[in-house]
């Protein structure tokens, strides 16, 4: 596996790469990270091509700057996390290799999933522009073939679909499901910051969307999802049912339980397919 530091050293190995499957990560590196490197591992050597991750934490989709400089910084173990999962190579560049100073990096336009349903997009001002404008940028400078890309981040999986099919149709993007710990609790990069009491407390998330996938009816599900939350003492920032493509507030036959809600100091996202069917 290969350590790439900057461009130039990504235009070195680039030409023995063959297609290039992208991990887009931000560091801090989990199990539910490896389930995506070794899958684009798969993806990869099926293409006789190359597996790279990506990992850099993009400042641009970051609203709150204390967010962002306490964003774990872990490395070393990433870097053993993404040899053992099948990388070939592993991109780490600085901030001026991303946005050169004295030179704009577009942000694209966005489709309407990054500006219209009121979720993340009205909690985190600014976050897709700058998720759109580094997803562009990665696939730019690595020119992958296939971008794989978790579902735990589900309004972020729909907009780098819809940037994607506009501005790089080229490229496939890959979802993968998220990855839970054995009590359910998605992980994530932050779950380390959730105290003992409020790990606990995080449970309620997973497991209001479990029993809002037994109900007959989005606004019937959203009302079990307030239920289980409030009686676990989480106030949600949202806790809805929606389109699974465009969030949109109507009922289709593909449809998403979506849930974002604080636990002490720590904000958690989580989803899942509506209704749970079988």
């Amino acid at each position: 596996m290969e350590t790439l530091n900057d461009i130039a050293a990504l235009d070195r190995f680039r030409p023995r790469a063959g297609e290039i499957v992208l991990i887009p990560t931000m560091g801090a590196l989990h199990a539910g990270h490896a389930s995506l490197i070794q899958h684009g591992a798969k993806l990869a050597e099926a293409r006789g091509g190359s597996c790279v991750v990506w990992i850099f934490v993009n400042p641009t989709q970051f609203n709150d700057p204390a967010d962002y400089a306490r964003y774990p910084k872990t490395l070393d173990a990433d870097l053993a996390i993404c040899k053992s999962s099948g990388a070939r190579g592993v991109f780490v560049p600085s901030k001026d290799e991303i946005y050169p100073p004295g030179r704009t990096v577009r942000v694209p336009e966005l489709p309407r999933v990054a500006t219209q349903p009121g979720l993340e997009d009205a909690r985190r001002p600014g976050h897709f522009a700058g998720v759109c404008q580094v997803v562009l940028r990665f696939f730019e400078i690595v020119k992958p073939k296939v971008a794989v890309f978790g579902e735990k981040d589900w309004q972020q999986l729909q907009v780098v679909r819809a940037m994607t099919r506009r501005e790089m149709p080229g490229v496939e993007i890959a979802p993968m499901p998220t990855v839970r710990e054995p009590d359910g609790l998605a992980m994530s990069s932050r779950n380390r910051f959730l105290t003992a009491e409020d790990r606990v407390k995080a449970l309620a998330i997973s497991k209001a969307l479990r029993v809002a996938g037994g109900e007959a009816s989005p606004k019937r599900a959203e009302a079990v999802m307030g239920d289980v939350l409030n009686e676990a003492g989480i106030s949600p920032e949202y806790a809805v049912v929606r389109d699974a493509e465009t969030l949109e507030e109507r009922e289709t036959e593909s449809q998403r339980a979506l849930i974002a809600a604080k636990v002490g100091n720590v904000r958690l996202i989580d989803n899942v397919a509506w209704p749970v069917r079988g």
